[in-house]
């Protein structure tokens, strides 16, 4: 079976800044994938390239089978429109840092906008999966509720149920918690700690070592642009070989 995401000499760069150095890294489906490492070290740019937030410089990426960016005819390939980059980009569900939930919407309007305006859902069928997630994260109760209403953790479990609507194959997380307030960070890893353990296919940004060592398969551990280390959580976070990855850890952990 092939990888739901493959990066092959993924590089990406800021005119003279090269922000991620021939990155390769495959994850299955149902694979749960957490990236951990400094500020500055690409985690966040390889998500992004992923869900094309950023275009990549070099290499390549596959997302669901699919050459992400290009369409190939005839052996040659051909940079897709931004019609086809929308398309492509259904196959993956972003959490990010900030909320980005619409200030004017209620919670359910935020859940139902997006299957609603662009995969073309009849409203009646939207609300009655978005009351359903709603409720899957724990908030069935603030369906009516607006983000200025909710506390942080709740903003970002609706942002969650939001890209669950659209019934993606894969869900990134960029460090989802950093911008919660410590007592709010564990109705979010809950929520996240269900969908692992549905089957999701997930790819975590985070510096929640704890969360990481329970719920992945995998740890990558990332500086200056490269993976430095991979392994299964006990191998990365409690037997890293790599140097750089004793340095990290031991400074989180302090």
């Amino acid at each position: 079976m092939n990888p739901l995401v493959k990066a092959v000499d993924l590089r990406k760069s800021y005119g003279e800044f090269q922000a991620l150095h021939g990155i390769n890294l495959d994850v299955a489906k149902g694979e749960v994938l957490c990236i951990i490492g400094p500020s500055g070290s690409g985690k966040s740019t390889f998500l992004r390239c992923i869900n094309q937030l950023e275009t990549i410089s070099g290499g390549a990426l596959w997302v669901n089978d699919e050459l992400v960016g290009y369409r190939r005819v005839e052996n040659k390939l051909y940079p897709l429109s931004e019609k086809q980059m929308a398309r492509q980009r259904l196959a993956t569900g972003m959490v990010f840092q900030r909320f980005n939930l619409f200030p004017h919407m209620t919670a359910l309007e935020n859940v139902i906008e997006g299957p609603v305006q662009v995969l073309k859902k009849k409203k009646s069928e939207a609300v009655e999966e978005a009351r359903a997630l709603l409720t899957r994260v724990g908030l069935g109760h603030k369906c009516d509720a607006f983000p200025v209403e909710l506390s942080g953790g709740q903003q970002q479990r609706v942002a969650i149920a939001r890209a669950l609507a659209m019934h993606p194959q894969l869900m990134l997380f960029d460090e989802p918690t950093s911008a919660l307030d410590p007592e709010l960070v564990g109705e979010v890893l809950s929520v996240m700690r269900d969908l692992a353990k549905s089957g999701m296919t997930m790819i975590v940004v985070t510096h929640e070592l704890g969360f990481a060592r329970e719920v992945a398969n995998r740890v990558v551990f990332m500086d200056q642009g490269k993976v430095v280390e991979t392994g299964t959580p006990e191998q990365v976070l409690s037997r890293p070989q790599q140097q750089r990855t004793q340095e990290f850890i031991s400074a989180v952990l302090s």
